[in-house]
């Protein structure tokens, strides 16, 4: 079985689309049973879905980066599930983060309206964790490689006073050469961080091109796929991939 771990939301969207990712990723391992649950926020919770199950579980977090939740938050979950449920033998995938979302970007950039001439603000959820923002901000300097274009990285949980970090993305972007921003959220969903992003984008930047989230993207899709396929034992299915 493959148990997708999502953050969760307040934001309605952000469940929407994790459910979304769930029915496309079982659309894309024929006979897996893929279910969905969260590390906070929504229901089911992570918890609470590994104590109602049985035998061999792949847990692979919707995450971008690889910090607190996926280093100290996802073990201790999983720990207690163990000790509570004896019947379990869950194991965890790394972040889909771990394969580069690059293409995703790309294309919901592309979707948007990006042209020659524009400067990308990438933004992410950020992390205490420093070796996780380094591996964000190392996903904005391959975007910059693959677009040819100017890329500054924020994070959307440490924007500073009145949003300083994304005025002075902007105004880096513009010395750069950028005659336009254009927003690209490494987020797997819209949701309150990536409006608090947008909103002051658009008091500082008025007409900014801003790119949809990744969500049920092939990339993503495949990310989780092939997590999947590397961490199942031997006793679960390794099917045959449908394509994304």
């Amino acid at each position: 079985m493959l148990l997708l771990a999502a953050h969760g939301s307040r934001d309605v969207r952000f469940s929407a689309t994790a459910r979304r990712v769930a029915a496309v990723t079982a659309q894309s391992l024929p006979g897996v049973r893929v279910e969905l649950a969260y590390l906070d926020l929504n229901e089911p919770l992570l918890e609470d879905s590994l104590a109602q199950l049985r035998g061999e579980v792949v847990v692979v977090p919707l995450l971008f980066g690889d910090g607190f939740h996926s280093k100290i938050d996802l073990p201790a979950i999983l720990a207690r599930a163990h000790r509570r449920n004896r019947a379990l033998r869950a194991v965890a995938a790394p972040v889909i983060g771990r394969h580069s979302p690059v293409p995703a970007l790309v294309d919901r950039l592309t979707e948007a309206g990006m042209r020659p001439g524009d400067g990308v603000l990438m933004y992410a959820v950020g992390s205490s964790d420093a070796g996780s923002d380094a591996s964000i901000r190392a996903r904005g300097r391959e975007l910059s490689s693959v677009l040819g274009v100017p890329v500054e990285t924020v994070f959307a949980t440490r924007l500073g006073h009145d949003g300083a970090a994304v005025a002075d993305a902007v105004s880096r972007l513009r010395r750069q050469g950028a005659s336009r921003i254009a927003a690209s959220p490494l987020f797997l969903s819209a949701g309150l961080l990536t409006e608090r992003v947008e909103r002051r984008l658009d008091q500082i930047a008025p007409g900014s091109l801003v790119a949809g989230p990744v969500a049920d993207h092939p990339a993503v899709i495949g990310a989780v796929v092939r997590l999947y396929l590397s961490a199942a034992p031997a006793g679960l299915p390794h099917p045959a991939v449908a394509p994304a």
